[in-house]
């Protein structure tokens, strides 16, 4: 299934004759281009070559061909030239994840010289998948030498050298499972909620292969090919939410109680605290007056009922009895503070929070409420979708950690495989499996009744899963939920945060719900796992 293509394309081209364009000739042209004359005269004076044509304008409809033809003696050194320009064809779909291409510059040309088959009408990749593999999906520009008349129009050709095509990448992106999550974000848009942004990744976690990553606001990657139009850089550039930016690799946010799977794996492993031992939550801490959300008491609680239910005054005396340098050991190895690796420029590290740092940023001395609020993803610590999303596939797979990558292979113009992309396992998450039985339970028990998330018990398969509520300094707090499913054998991750969202469990949550619907109860619809696992695979050891 084309996800993005190439198609052919014709385009203006200038090569200055010894004369010149005269203003008359000039403003004919920009008549029959439809451009600004002034716009058209900047660039032919930034002309430098007499020989190497120049693009005027590309992607010209059929009737501004055939009129600049008709009228080819009275526009000397003006050609029209058939070039391939890149589509996509579901427009804003995964936009951020595809990227986009854009004519070369003079910045683009330094840094590629030298490079055969680099020419100044060369497309490069600008962003996304396009700038990551550049240099496999660009291929070689091909060129003729001609013999031109005074006026500069072509008499003949001399030497041709034929362009040569780049690859063909397979992605792992599971179409159907990404348009159903775009249509679950753009749902609750349009119901008022996430109109900030929102952040969505869905992937297996047995391979670490991406099927789906959205972000919302998006973009048409469609205007950058044919080249975007002051009105459509406007509704870019002036949008406050910033359309361009993936949210899932470079958005960071509190991870709320997302984090609550850190705090509790450090406690079990390093027997701080027993899966049985009673704590009791009055509402507040002894310690320090920090509260539950919206002040509720639970009274005697254990490990599995604290993370189903999300107490926070239960994860307050977990970091109490941690200490907030074993915390940031386990954020740190569990994947927080660091890339994903994933293949994609642009990927943010997240922050693990530090008595360093805030004594670097705020001048100020660390306090137990510090602790506290990052025993609950509180505070200072920030984390991408993607991190959260990779550290839960971790534990879904009982402390198997995959790199995330987008790839499953690269293809020669012939058909054969030029590189096939395997599983690459990264080691194993430092916490014992009698310790993520204790984990796996908590999440599974948030989606039964008294959860908070019980309203994905309607759902025909187990899903285990965890609500998060970020505070947000900038406005409203923002939603979390992370499931994966079936809770046994899982065979897909989800994860999403919403902006400004408010609680995770009425923002987030109906739109993993709306994906996992998708994946697991649409007839026809190729399961996910079905066709990579971790019983087919045999994983490639990182180097």
């Amino acid at each position: 299934q084309i996800l993005v293509g190439s198609r052919p394309s014709f385009m203006a081209t200038y090569v200055p004759p010894k004369g010149g364009m005269s203003d008359e000739e000039l403003a004919k042209l920009a008549g029959i281009l439809n451009v600004p004359e002034d716009k058209l005269r900047d660039k032919i004076q930034k002309v430098k070559s007499s020989y190497v044509p120049t693009v005027l304008a590309n992607d010209l409809t059929q009737d501004i061909v055939t009129k600049i033809e008709e009228q080819r003696n009275d526009l000397p050194g003006v050609s029209v030239e058939v070039q391939p320009i890149r589509y996509y064809p579901y427009k804003t779909m995964a936009a951020q994840v595809f990227g986009y291409v854009g004519q070369i510059d003079e910045e683009d040309a330094k840094r590629l010289e030298g490079v055969e088959g680099v020419s100044n009408i060369t497309q490069i990749g600008r962003a996304g998948l396009e700038a990551y593999y550049d240099d496999l999906l660009r291929g070689q520009d091909g060129g003729r030498q001609v013999e031109v008349d005074a006026a500069g129009s072509p008499v003949t050709e001399m030497e041709r050298k034929e362009p040569v095509a780049g690859h063909n990448m397979h992605l792992t992106l599971d179409l159907n499972l990404q348009e159903a999550t775009e249509q679950a974000m753009d749902r609750q848009i349009a119901n008022g909620v996430g109109t900030h942004g929102i952040a969505a990744v869905a992937i297996d976690p047995n391979t670490g292969a991406v099927l789906a990553m959205a972000s919302r606001p998006a973009y048409d990657p469609n205007w950058f090919t044919r080249g975007i139009t002051e009105k459509e850089w406007a509704m870019i550039n002036d949008n406050p939410n910033h359309p361009m930016e993936n949210r899932v690799i470079a958005g960071e946010y509190p991870p709320g109680s997302t984090f609550k799977l850190i705090t509790g794996s450090a406690a079990l492993e390093l027997k701080k605290v027993t899966p049985d031992e009673m704590i009791f939550d009055s509402g507040r801490h002894w310690l320090v007056d920090m509260r539950n959300a919206g002040g509720e008491a639970l009274g005697w609680i254990n490990f599995v009922e604290a993370l189903a239910k999300s107490d926070n005054v239960y994860f307050y005396e977990m970091g109490n009895r941690l200490g907030i340098d074993l915390l940031d050991q386990y954020a740190e190895k569990f994947g927080f503070g660091k890339k994903t690796g994933i293949d994609l420029h642009g990927e943010a590290s997240g922050l693990i929070a530090t008595p360093a740092y805030k004594k670097k940023v705020f001048e100020d001395e660390w306090y137990l409420g510090d602790t506290f609020n990052t025993a609950i993803g509180q505070g200072f610590t920030l984390a991408t979708p993607m991190q959260v999303a990779e550290m839960l596939a971790a534990v879904a797979t009982d402390g198997k950690r995959y790199k995330p990558h987008l790839v499953s292979k690269i293809i020669n113009d012939d058909g054969s495989v030029a590189e096939r992309f395997e599983p690459q396992e990264e080691g194993s998450l430092p916490v014992s499996q009698k310790t993520l039985d204790l984990i796996q339970d908590g999440l599974r028990a948030v989606t039964e009744e008294g959860g908070t998330a019980s309203a994905l018990k309607s759902l025909p398969v187990d899903v285990a899963g965890k609500t998060g509520t970020a505070e947000n300094p900038h406005g409203r707090d923002h939603g979390w939920f992370i499931a994966y499913a079936p809770a046994k054998n899982p065979s897909l991750v989800v994860v999403c945060v919403v902006e400004q969202g408010s609680y995770g469990s009425v923002s987030a949550a109906p739109i993993v719900q709306s994906i996992l619907e998708y994946a697991f109860t649409t007839p026809g619809v190729k399961k996910p796992g079905s066709g990579s696992s971790k019983d087919k695979t045999t994983p490639k050891k990182k180097g």
